[in-house]
C-alpha cells in the first residue's frame, strides 16, 4: 500500500483482495486460500513455475503473464516481497503518461 497509486477492494467477493495501481491489477490475494496472483514477464513466469513447487499458471488469468503462488505462507517474505515488486513494476510501466503525471511516476 506504500507504493505509489496503489489500491486495495474486493471488486469480486468477499475473499480476493485486489490490489491496483492507477486502476490496474497488479497482485490478487486469496484470504481463504491463502494464495496469491502476481503478474510475470512471460520468460520468468515459466522459470518461476519450473523452480517452485508451489508456483503455478495464474488461476483465472493470462497463464502467459500471471503466476498463482498456491500457499504464499510456503514462500520466503524477501521473495513474495520480490515478485509483488515486480509485478507492481510491470503494470506501473504500461501506465500513459497522463497517469504516471497523475502518480507522479519519473
Amino acid at each position: 500500500m506504500a507504493k505509489k497509486g496503489v489500491t486495495a477492494s474486493f471488486p469480486f467477493d468477499g475473499d480476493t483482495l485486489v490490489f491496483k495501481v492507477a486502476g490496474k491489477m497488479f497482485l490478487f490475494i486469496a484470504l481463504e486460500k491463502n494464495s496469491a496472483n502476481v503478474k510475470c514477464d512471460p520468460a520468468r513466469a515459466i522459470e518461476l513455475r519450473e523452480q517452485y513447487p508451489f508456483v503455478i499458471p495464474g488461476y483465472h488469468m493470462n497463464k502467459m503473464m500471471w503466476n498463482t503462488i498456491e500457499t504464499i505462507d510456503d514462500v520466503a517474505p524477501s521473495l513474495l516481497t520480490g515478485w509483488i515488486d515486480d509485478s507492481y513494476a510491470l503494470v506501473a510501466a504500461k501506465l500513459t503518461k497522463k497517469e504516471r503525471d497523475r502518480y507522479g511516476f519519473a
